[in-house]
């Protein structure tokens, strides 16, 4: 097929059909449907509760576990041991982390009860968050919940889709 503007507009419109019912098909999939928002440091805000307790979160692809900082242990009756394993990211190194395991988790309609927390000092994350006066969260959304629930991310329409 020779390419020319108008199969270049037809793709582009396929696509753009394509995209406007991704929330339907992903209905039909059973997926739950959970909206974020972007702050002005380009994080994607999300609000989930841990354990019945409601809190601010980051979603991060990057990050390979869901966390909390050391304060969210009393703030959603975490129940911690020590670890021996050391934390790194986000311009931090090797700090110290405890667990907590087989928590609940709810994002929107979407949730589990058989979630890991790691458990370390998020200061560096809420200072620089606070730079640019952006909110303080309580913790990170990782990679662990995204392929848990085979999350997709609809960034134009600010969604995250969770099976």
């Amino acid at each position: 097929m020779k390419h020319n503007s108008y199969n270049t507009i037809f793709t582009f419109q396929k696509s753009f059909l394509t995209m406007k019912n991704l929330h339907e098909k992903l209905k039909k999939a059973d997926y739950k449907k959970v909206k974020f928002k972007v702050t002005k440091t380009q994080h994607l805000l999300i609000k989930a509760a841990i354990n019945g307790v409601k809190g601010n979160f980051i979603l991060d692809t990057g990050a390979s576990n869901s966390c909390v900082g050391f304060e969210g242990i009393d703030h959603f009756a975490l129940k911690a041991e020590n670890s021996k394993t050391k934390a790194s990211g986000a311009g931090a190194t090797g700090m110290f982390t405890q667990m907590a395991s087989n928590n609940k988790l709810k994002l929107d309609k979407w949730k589990t009860s058989k979630l890991d927390l790691v458990i370390f000092d998020l200061s560096h994350v809420n200072e620089a968050l606070s730079q640019y006066k952006v909110k303080p969260v309580h913790g990170i959304i990782g990679a662990d919940v995204l392929l848990k629930g085979k999350g997709i991310i609809d960034y134009f329409n600010h969604c995250l889709y969770l099976k």
